[in-house]
């Protein structure tokens, strides 16, 4: 009778942990930033359709990278939730903390379970609030684990080159054009070989949390023309900017 093959239980979270680190690896950075008025998203992403950075509810925004299908049916889920809540009790009772402990024990559940493999995504949850000070980011692993973060983090890609490159220049009373182009920069250094690209506005996915909107919603995505004013551009293409919801604003 052979013996049967043993592998350690601290070696199997590890070899999970390497797995699902190396798919998130394996997707372009995304960052997000604090800036005098609230928070700028900021990824690579070159689709119009398939997003990075989505609305959640009326402060709340959901950003994440790896595989797509995985971070989707997560921000599916967020977003049943914060209605659901929100329409039972109050809209005051939805938060970006209640729906980063919600994704914790999602990922925490799948990441331990044997049946099925770890999600290769890494998330962030953010709610702007009425002041700088009252400003939540929340980063949530493969593994489930919530590490609370405030001013800048990278997620995905090379991201620790990428948050040592925004932690040495960002401060958190920028205007949004300074805080999009150092963004923007950071992710340059997301290449192979650690050359620095050059971004442009079609090859980038923007929105923002603003507190200064008079709109319950706070969340805006950033498009054409004046994202490229913002990136400094010219030639900037004839677009408008809209909300998570499709519709223009001024």
């Amino acid at each position: 009778m052979s013996t049967p093959f043993y592998v350690s239980p601290q070696q199997v979270m590890a070899d999970r942990a390497e797995y699902a680190r190396k798919g998130v690896a394996r997707g372009r950075a995304l960052v997000v930033l604090q800036y005098a008025d609230g928070m700028v998203f900021v990824a690579e992403n070159p689709s119009r359709a398939l997003h990075k950075v989505s609305e959640i509810y009326d402060r709340i925004a959901f950003a994440a990278t790896g595989k797509y299908n995985e971070y989707e049916n997560l921000r599916i889920g967020g977003t049943r939730y914060a209605d659901l809540r929100g329409y039972t009790y109050d809209r005051e009772d939805v938060t970006a903390q209640g729906l980063a402990n919600l994704y914790a024990q999602t990922l925490g559940t799948i990441f331990s379970s044997q049946g099925e493999k770890p999600y290769e995504v890494e998330l962030l949850v953010a709610e702007v609030g009425e002041s700088s000070a009252e400003d939540e980011i929340y980063r949530l692993p493969h593994d489930g684990s919530i590490i609370d973060e405030h001013g800048s983090v990278a997620v995905g890609g090379n991201s620790e080159q990428i948050g040592s490159y925004l932690k040495q220049r960002h401060r958190d009373d920028m205007p949004l054009d300074e805080a999009l182009r150092l963004a923007v920069a950071a992710l340059g250094r997301d290449g192979n070989g650690g050359e620095v690209r050059e971004l442009t506005a079609d090859q980038l996915e923007v929105a923002v949390l603003d507190r200064t909107r008079p709109q319950q919603r706070k969340f805006k995505r950033v498009l054409g023309r004046q994202l490229a004013r913002l990136l400094g551009e010219s030639g900037a293409a004839e677009s408008e900017t809209t909300d998570g919801s499709g519709e223009e604003n001024d």
